[in-house]
């Protein structure tokens, strides 16, 4: 999931770089969704693991 963050990132980066303001808020978005997916299965986890023990 890191690696998609990544890619999205990159993806905004270079299309800001070149002007493109449709990807690059179209890329942002999706990586901004995908990290707060992945904060949300982390905390998930943490909560499973603490309760479980």
């Amino acid at each position: 999931m890191v690696r998609w963050i990544i890619i999205f990132l990159v993806i905004a980066i270079i299309a800001g770089i070149f002007g493109f303001g449709g990807i690059a808020d179209g890329a942002t978005d999706i990586a901004m969704i995908i990290f707060w997916i992945f904060i949300v299965l982390l905390v998930l986890s943490l909560l499973s693991r603490l309760f479980r023990k």
